[in-house]
């Protein structure tokens, strides 16, 4: 099986990073685009809603998926629920996302509709992310 750019891995065992700047932003671009609705939508409010809350956030695929690093480092990605055969979209914080909050806390939130609430709790948990 052929395996895309973005999902090869490389002798760690780790996929490859998309350089930084225009050539990221066209990769997440370009994968959002893909998505079927209403992921497609849903996709293009969350890129905008990181790439304001946390402008030091690099866009770049990881496994196909839209993300954004950190110093070279996945801070949060998301998927359309097509990709797994979901019925929401998710968004999910890596280790590297500052979330800790005691013993446990959620790196992952399932997605059915994006309303202002959900805007603004996500912008906060980006912000808190990269904090």
């Amino acid at each position: 099986m052929k395996k895309s750019q973005d999902t090869a891995a490389t002798p760690r065992g780790k996929p490859p990073s998309h350089a930084p700047g225009e050539e990221g932003e066209s990769a997440v671009l370009a994968a959002i685009a893909a998505m079927p609705e209403p992921y497609r939508t849903m996709g293009g409010r969350l890129h905008a809603i990181i790439r304001t809350s946390a402008p030091v956030l690099a866009p770049r695929t990881w496994y196909g998926m839209p993300a954004y690093a950190h110093n070279g480092k996945v801070i949060c990605f998301f998927r359309g629920g097509d990709k797994f055969k979901e019925r929401y979209m998710t968004l999910g914080f890596n280790e590297d996302a500052n979330l800790d909050d005691g013993a446990m806390w959620p790196v992952a939130f399932a997605l059915t509709d994006l309303a202002a609430t959900e805007e603004a709790r996500i912008a906060a948990l980006v912000r808190k992310a990269v904090g």
